[in-house]
């Protein structure tokens, strides 16, 4: 009777262990290692840092990200956005406030990501104001040893001397409430990054690129918004400077479209993974 006992405790003993163990893998393996504004992410060891997309100028995050937010998550990353720089928080319109201010925001938000997260390090993804935000902050605001890599998307590095940048803000079915926050706030960002901009005049005093963080900017020779064209490239050592046409002379992508452009998509993959790099199979993107 002892000895049947015996067994029996211990079999009830192995019976706990073993759902311990297959409760801790349940738990274990739903935890997501990709995924787009999801903040129970976890990076994975193939792709450690996690993604902080910057919208460009009149836009916002969930819209201007909205095709390479869930192409990024698909190739394994924690890919996460917010809507920086809103004169009226009411109101999902971006980047409108002074560079500056919108800067705070997004330190702010890198903190917020690698805290969420338990990484050393994010790597950022910008376009147009946000890819001069993705340059800008790590050096003026000084958290470059929290950056791993950065791909800027057209960003007005040196200025633009074109001021329509809130043209995404219109791709995206914005225009009524980008028109509305210009005339009742202004547009400090659109003063700040024209050539001799004082934001433009920040960045570009003394090196852009900062040490330990490797760069990608990538350009459109059909852009109508970022011009002239090589404004946006940092023509400084550890800095990769290209052009979409570079790869594909027949995608006629412009400004807004290098978001939504498929060729853009795998160029942005491959900077932020060199190492696994693949073919870039030619799209044609929107023309805008």
């Amino acid at each position: 009777m002892r000895n049947r006992l015996r067994r029996t405790a211990a079999g009830l003993f192995a019976a706990v262990l073993l759902a311990a163990s297959v409760t801790s893998a349940t738990t274990a393996s739903a935890v997501p290692s990709s995924g787009f504004d999801n903040w129970s992410c976890k990076p994975s060891a193939a792709h450690p840092d996690p993604l902080v997309l910057l919208h460009g100028l009149g836009g916002n995050g969930p819209g201007n990200y909205s095709y390479l937010g869930p192409f990024l998550a698909a190739k394994g990353y924690c890919a996460f956005t917010l809507t920086y720089g809103q004169a009226d928080p009411n109101i999902p319109v971006g980047g409108t406030v002074s560079i500056a201010r919108s800067s705070v925001e997004i330190e702010a938000f890198v903190q917020r990501v690698r805290t969420t997260t338990g990484a050393a390090k994010v790597d950022i993804l910008g376009h147009s104001e946000g890819g001069f935000q993705s340059i800008y902050g790590p050096k003026v605001r000084g958290y470059a040893g929290q950056v791993g890599k950065v791909v800027a998307l057209a960003p007005p590095t040196h200025g633009t001397t074109f001021g329509g940048l809130v043209s995404v803000g219109d791709y995206l079915g914005l225009g009524p409430l980008v028109d509305q926050v210009l005339q009742r706030f202004g547009c400090a960002a659109c003063d700040e990054l024209i050539v001799g901009g004082s934001a433009v005049k920040a960045l570009t005093t003394g090196p852009i690129a900062q040490p330990g963080t490797k760069y990608t900017v990538i350009a459109s020779r059909f852009d109508a918004l970022v011009t002239p064209h090589e404004t946006s490239f940092i023509r400084e050592p550890g800095v990769t400077n290209e052009y979409v046409q570079d790869s594909c002379p027949l995608d006629p992508v412009g400004h807004v479209g290098l978001a939504f452009d498929p060729t853009v998509a795998q160029l942005v993959a491959n900077a932020l993974d060199p190492a696994h790099a693949s073919r870039v199979v030619c799209a044609f993107g929107p023309p805008l």
